[in-house]
Order: structure tokens, then sequence, then C-alpha cells
């Protein structure tokens, strides 16, 4: 086939030879398919990548539903003791009414532990979310092994107590006892009383919530 010798004006195309023909028709539906492709076929690849990726993401979030619902029972009685060991928490918390008797118990451990008091100073409470701490600056004197009973003792009160911002110093002036208590303790304890939903909050706490 000699292509100088076809006419390539468009209006003799049907005496072109038919493999001309057949490429010509060829490259025109190649073409015709990349304007379809990038018009309407990209776009619904793209949507489907898209539906895809949601598919994923709501059968994962299936998934983690399906485990709680079939671990329901399971929740509902970690829940359950959650709020027991809540409550069990909540009564090491004394009320009001305890407060003093928490006090008197602080004392007398530091006595029964051989401490010799020179500072027993409970502070203003201080206001928390759902209690009150009660500060009380002590400073006892004694040894070592006697300090380390007072705190063994405050751990083993029915009530919380902690104790903070322990200093032990040598003693100044031994006094009387001489040289049987040659240390000096400063530090303070905290009791908490748990405050009942509607119990009035000290002014302090109010003007804090206020700001």
């Amino acid at each position: 086939m000699n292509l100088s010798n076809i006419n390539w004006n468009l209006e003799n195309v049907g005496s072109w030879p038919v493999p001309i023909k057949t490429g010509i028709v060829l490259l025109l539906c190649l073409a015709a398919a990349g304007v379809v492709y990038y018009v309407d076929t990209q776009t619904q690849i793209q949507e489907l990548d898209s539906l895809e990726t949601k598919e994923k993401e709501l059968k994962t979030a299936f998934e983690s539903k399906q485990k709680i619902a079939v671990n329901l029972e399971e929740f509902r009685q970690q829940l359950i003791e959650i709020g027991k060991s809540f409550g069990d928490l909540l009564r090491q918390l004394p009320d009001k009414t305890q407060v003093p008797e928490l006090l008197v118990d602080v004392s007398q451990t530091g006595l029964a532990s051989g401490l010799e008091f020179e500072l027993f100073k409970p502070g203003a409470e201080i206001p928390k979310d759902f209690y009150a701490e009660l500060p009380i600056d002590i400073r006892v004197t004694g040894t070592y092994l006697e300090f380390g009973t007072f705190i063994s003792g405050l751990a083993s009160l029915p009530r919380i107590v902690t104790i903070h911002n322990i200093k032990i110093l040598p003693r100044k002036e031994t006094g009387t006892g001489g040289k049987s208590k040659p240390l000096v303790m400063e530090a303070q304890v905290k009791t908490y009383r748990y405050l009942e939903e509607g119990t009035p909050r000290p002014a302090s706490q109010d003007k804090k919530t206020r700001r």
C-alpha cells in the first residue's frame, strides 16, 4: 500500500484503504474512551475509593461496638465493682462529725509512738471537687525509730491520713529530755472530709468558682 497515492481529503474517506479507516476508527474510539474516563469514570473511581475507605471505618466501628455488646454484662459487673470500690474509699473519708475524733487519733498515734508534740495546729479546710482537705502542721521531737512508728501508725488508721513536707533536723536544745529526743520532725498531716452533694462550700471556694 503506497500512502502517497491516497487522497487524504476528508471528502474521499470512503475510498481510503480499509486498514487506514480501521486505524482511524480505533484512534477515535480510544480518544472517546479517554474523554469518558476523564469526565465520568475517574470521578466514579474516586467515589468508589472513598466509599471503600468509609466501609472499612464502619466495619471497624461495628466490630468495636460488637465486642462491647458481647462483653456488656462483664462491663456492667466491672462498673458495679468500681462503684463499690469508690464507695469503700468514700467511707474512709470522715464526715464533719468524725473529724474531731480523727484529730484525736492523729495526736494519740504520735504520743503512742513516743513522740513529744511541740506544735499541733489544724489549718482551715481546703475544698476540692468532692472532698475537703484539713491540713495539720505538726512539730514533734523523737528518734528516727519513733518517727517511723508514727508514720506507720497513721497509715494504719481506719481513715485516710497522709503526711507531707517532712523535714527532720537535729534538735538544737535538748531540754529536760536530754539526748533521748535528739531530732525534730516538722511536717504537715492531711486528713480529708467528704463533701456530700448539696453541702455548702466554704466562701473561698465560691470566690474561686466565680472567677
